[in-house]
């Protein structure tokens, strides 16, 4: 008994050397690291679901907040959370190897502008559905819900109403964008959102068109061969055949079957960058947010599991999948400025996808656009080639270099530097900069086709 003492002694040395361990240990979140506020939007077409957010305000603003402008960021999946783009790609800080380190991103998109992620649609991250029945099956109930986050969001911010609002995304948010922006513009152009733009990159907008190019692509690429590149075909067809019959969640069941079989004929990592011999870790920002530190400092309860993609989600939007969108971005190019934007190394939803629905829209503006020059894009610090850029109009198309489907993630500054550029109308964005070459010829040809009703 007489060495219960000493044991005792021991053990309370021991605890006590733990927690001042513990307590020199950094923050998970170091206080720059924090999000200007974050929290609960409720829904109001759907009582008692709600959803999340974080915002970050503009580093170094040219403007007075309330002039500055604020860009929305969407998530794709469908299903899948913004926390992945604030994260993993464009937010202000960011995991890259480990997920207990949040590292200063160099290319944050909030620099010069306010921020905000939305874990859109609700059942998705950290946004709560009270019901699987509230969770939208389709683009109007996403864009409803989505239109009612955004106006509770600015009336929680005063001085918040006349910022200019840039709603942006990326993959499945090739469809969200253009359907938020569609419905401002058509039902609430008087509304309390001074949209001035959408920008989508790596976007599936019109599913079709852009299923149609997957056997092309892979085959020029030199990832397939001749005998691969039709069956590649014939898997298409079926997704296309499916669509044509309206049978919608099969359609996008055989999508799925398609995208496994390149995966397997390439062999690549991954489907999203031909470059990478692993895939995205966006498993880091998984590890990231299921940590108590986490939870606490983003304002949501311990209880809750983040999961970086939603199956009730995606199940309820499965049959959503294939439908197209296209004329959603042709009646908002017609209305407000709009980018597309795509990584090079992507093979799902890449330049050659995005310009083969791009060429068919029925907009005013095209011809001229089809004819305007592409120009490339070097990088403001040490003039490497950073892409191609071209533009008309209302309607810009980037082509990044050394990027994949996630862009901000592979080429942080000059996804920034584009994002910035677009939104101020400056460089390859600026009016007085673009310089188009059209021959007499090619405008006899315009001139004919609008003669002709084209």
């Amino acid at each position: 008994m007489k060495h219960v003492p000493t044991l005792y002694f021991l053990l309370s040395t021991l605890l006590i050397l733990a927690v001042s361990i513990e307590s020199l240990q950094p923050p998970l979140f170091p206080d720059e690291s924090l999000p200007t506020k974050s929290g609960y939007l409720p829904v109001k077409p759907a009582p008692g679901s709600s959803m999340f957010y974080t915002y970050y305000e503009a580093q170094n603003p040219t403007t007075p907040l309330t002039d500055t402008p604020l860009l929305v960021w969407l998530q794709g999946g469908p299903g899948c959370s913004s926390m992945i783009g604030n994260f993993y790609e464009l937010g202000p800080w960011r995991v890259v190897s480990r997920a207990n380190v949040l590292e200063p991103n160099p290319g944050a998109w909030n620099r010069l502008f306010g921020l905000l992620f939305l874990d859109n649609p609700i059942g998705v991250g950290f946004s709560i559905a009270a019901s699987k029945q509230d969770i939208p099956s389709n683009q109007r109930e996403m864009a409803e819900q989505l239109y009612a986050s955004l106006v509770e969001f600015i009336e929680q911010n005063p001085g918040f109403e006349n910022r200019p609002v840039y709603i942006t995304g990326e993959s499945y948010a090739g469809k969200y964008v253009p359907a938020i922006g569609y419905y401002i513009l058509k039902e609430k152009p008087n509304g309390k959102i001074n949209l001035k733009g959408l920008a989508i990159g790596n976007g599936l907008t019109d599913p079709v068109a852009q299923v149609r190019t997957h056997a092309v692509n892979v085959y020029y690429s030199g990832l397939v061969n001749a005998k691969q590149r039709e069956e590649i075909e014939r898997a298409q067809e079926i997704s296309i055949s499916l669509v044509k019959a309206q049978r919608w969640r099969e359609a996008a069941e055989a999508r799925t079957e398609l995208l496994t079989l390149l995966g397997n004929m390439t062999g690549l990592a991954t489907l999203y960058n031909t470059a990478r011999t692993i895939p995205y870790r966006t498993d880091l920002v998984v590890d990231l947010l299921n940590q108590r530190e986490a939870k606490r400092v983003l304002g949501v309860s311990e209880t809750m599991r983040f999961e970086e993609c939603s199956d009730e989600v995606e199940d309820a939007l499965r049959g959503d999948v294939m439908k197209s969108v296209k004329f959603m971005v042709e009646y908002a190019v017609e209305r407000t400025n709009v980018l597309l934007y795509q990584g090079m190394l992507d093979l799902r939803d890449g330049v050659v996808s995005t310009e083969e629905w791009m060429k068919t829209m029925n907009w005013s503006g095209l011809g001229m656009f089809l004819a305007a020059e592409r120009r490339v894009w070097k990088d403001e610090e040490n003039g490497d080639l950073a892409g191609y850029v071209q533009r008309w109009g209302n309607l810009s198309h980037v082509a990044v270099s050394g990027a994949g489907h996630f862009v901000p993630t592979d080429k942080a500054v000059n996804s920034r530097d584009m994002i910035e550029s677009w939104v101020l109308g400056k460089g390859l964005f600026g009016r007085e900069d673009v310089h188009q070459t059209l021959t007499s010829s090619v405008l006899e040809s315009k001139s004919n086709r609008f003669d002709s009703g084209y």
